[in-house]
């Protein structure tokens, strides 16, 4: 527990050594903490899923979907550390607001980052269903312009097919005509197209052999028929036409697992947009799925600044600012002045040594005594 304490301190960015010489100070900063470190674990959780469809099918997808959700979670966890450790506590009024107003606004597009690919995976079957739909019509239309083209290249032949399948048709139907005719012929019965004399006769001779040269007629256009489909076929297959076939379940499933980043991104929109009750209700969800993420990466910065300022703000603001003091000070009799050695007492940032510095009376006695030493 001691481990895990410390550890989110060192989330916070304050020093760990300051924060454990004030009690009062332990929950509060373990709050923050905490919660910087599970923003920055989703960031890399959205990272890594969002980076996992841009690789969709790679053999490495999920390697690299890892590496960057690592990078991803260190960066926003970074970003977030400083945020919170860069705000000044011992500012007066709405001052500490308008300094922490550009690190809000970082933090609401921080957040809206993580949420979309998280959003994603929420509504992972209706967008799939999404995809679904899109994906066949992309294919029907694709099926359709082939089509139409392969059609206006071969007009000649679609129109002699065409021509001959009309004539086909008209004789198959004569012939059936025919062949009643001539069993009632056959059998005697009376019609205005038969002679109503019973037996094969010369009438049912003469209706014979009309059938018979209407058949052979029907069996040249049958055999005109096949081998011109016979040839459509083959220019079909050599042209990849029959290639263009609507997608089976199990072939649309797989293009719908592999679609990228962006078709799945398209998908979400599609169910957000609209007047339908669902997908008013699918863009509520999104909106406030959103907004939790938001409320989630500013709670680290809100929690600093509605908090009162405690010892650990008091302490980290005094040691700035006596830090400050030594590095400005510019009078050579001060006792908190810092002596540089490549700045000379005096002179301007930058410029060269010439002459010896002077140091304070302390360093002199010392000098003396180190030199009386010597001798």
């Amino acid at each position: 527990m001691q481990s895990i304490r410390k550890f989110f301190w060192m989330c916070t960015g304050t020093p760990v050594e300051v924060i454990e010489k004030y009690p009062t100070e332990h929950n509060k900063f373990i709050g923050i903490g905490a919660t910087i470190f599970f923003t920055a674990l989703f960031a890399a959780i959205s990272g890594g899923y969002a980076l996992y469809y841009v690789f969709a099918g790679a053999p490495l997808a999920i390697f690299f979907a890892v590496v960057f959700g690592i990078l991803w979670g260190l960066a926003i966890f970074n970003l977030d550390r400083y945020i919170v450790s860069s705000i000044n506590k011992t500012s007066k009024g709405l001052r500490q607001f308008y300094q922490a107003s550009p690190r809000l606004i970082f933090a609401i597009l921080i957040a809206i980052v993580i949420a979309r690919p998280l959003e994603l995976k929420i509504f992972d079957k209706e967008i799939k269903g999404v995809l679904k739909s899109r994906y066949l019509k992309e294919q029907q239309g694709n099926i359709t312009r082939v089509s139409a083209a392969f059609a206006d290249k071969y007009a000649l032949e679609f129109s002699r097919i065409e021509k001959l399948q009309k004539e086909y048709d008209s004789i198959s139907k004569e012939v059936s005509g025919l062949r009643e005719e001539l069993k009632k012929e056959v059998f005697g019965d009376k019609t205005s197209t038969t002679s109503g004399i019973v037996g094969f006769g010369t009438y049912a001779k003469e209706k014979q052999a009309v059938i018979d040269i209407k058949q052979r007629r029907e069996q040249y256009l049958a055999a005109q028929l096949a081998e011109l489909e016979s040839f459509i076929n083959r220019q079909k297959e050599l042209e990849g036409i029959n290639d263009q076939m609507m997608l089976t379940d199990s072939l649309m499933n797989v293009r719908v697992s592999y679609a990228g980043f962006a078709d799945r991104n398209w998908a979400l929109g599609q169910l957000t947009e609209g007047g339908d009750d669902v997908n008013n209700a699918s863009a509520n969800a999104v909106l406030f799925i959103t907004l939790l993420f938001v409320a989630f990466e500013c709670a680290p910065i809100l929690v600093k600044l509605l908090s009162d300022v405690g010892p650990s703000d008091v302490d980290i603001y005094e040691s700035e600012a006596r830090i400050i003091r030594w590095l400005t000070a510019t009078s050579p009799i001060s006792k908190n002045r810092f002596v540089r050695a490549y700045r000379a007492i005096g002179g301007k940032p930058g410029r060269r040594l010439t002459r010896k510095p002077m140091y304070n009376k302390r360093v002199r006695k010392v000098e003396r005594i180190e030199g009386k030493s010597k001798k």
